[in-house]
């Protein structure tokens, strides 16, 4: 279930069940944990085949994107949009809800997009290359274990089905297992990149908590499009920070 809502691989179980749907946040860093593992596979065999600098950079920033959906890029813009309107709250909740793109977030998508693939050819061309490519496969997992604690600590925006749906029944245990996610993934990243690792969570963490709480200030609640939002946000921060590392 958390598969068929975050990610576009084709799985071969897609039956629903409604008992099932408090475990969904808290699946949701495992998928988190199959597109890291993509994504470094990905590139890796890219790197290995002699892919030229700019398309491997292109190829890196917008993998984690596409095998999504584009699912949190579309709340990352309209998220931007509403925040970036600077007009009354009640406002801000309505072009929150609109379907339509508009200046706000094609500015703050392009930026965003210039911004990581900068990161990503830094990241590629420089001489550390294979270490930094290991941190890949933890990035998805700690963006996706502060997202789904967000969601479940902070108040829930009435109009939101998504996180309204998503919080029912929800229990200190499902909180706990996001928790260790998140540590479990920032101590395997660590491990396997050394201090500078933790640098890039850290870089991840701050970028997260800062979005998420100007967001959910300016719109007095969260849902699944500020969730998106910060999760494109932190994982942008990640690979900022592990270019300059």
């Amino acid at each position: 279930m958390s598969m068929g809502m975050f990610c576009v691989i084709p799985t071969p179980f897609r039956k629903w069940d409604e008992n099932c749907a408090d475990l969904v946040i808290p699946f949701f860093p495992f998928v988190g944990l199959l597109i890291g593992a993509l994504w470094y596979g990905a590139i890796w065999l890219l790197l290995s085949a002699g892919l030229g600098t700019v398309m491997l950079a292109a190829s890196m920033f917008l993998f984690p994107y596409a095998i999504t959906g584009f699912l949190h890029i579309d709340g990352f813009m309209d998220t931007s949009d509403a925040i970036l309107s600077r007009r009354p709250p009640e406002e801000r909740l309505r072009i929150l809800k609109d379907p339509h793109a508009g200046a706000f977030a094609v500015v703050s998508v392009l930026t965003l997009f210039v911004v990581c693939f900068a990161s990503a050819y830094e990241i590629v061309s420089g001489s550390s290359a294979a270490w930094k490519l290991r941190f890949l496969p933890f990035m998805p997992v700690v963006s996706r274990s502060l997202a789904g604690l967000a969601l479940f600590s902070l108040e829930v925006l009435p109009q939101s089905n998504y996180g309204s749906y998503f919080t029912k029944n929800i229990r200190a245990v499902h909180k706990i297992s996001l928790v260790l996610s998140g540590i479990f993934a920032a101590a395997g990243a660590c491990i396997l990149t050394g201090a500078r690792g933790l640098i890039v969570v850290a870089a991840m963490a701050v970028g997260f908590i800062v979005s998420i709480l100007h967001a959910y200030r300016q719109l007095g609640g969260i849902s699944g499009d500020l969730s998106g939002y910060a999760l494109t946000v932190s994982e942008a921060c990640g690979l900022i920070a592990l270019a300059l590392v």
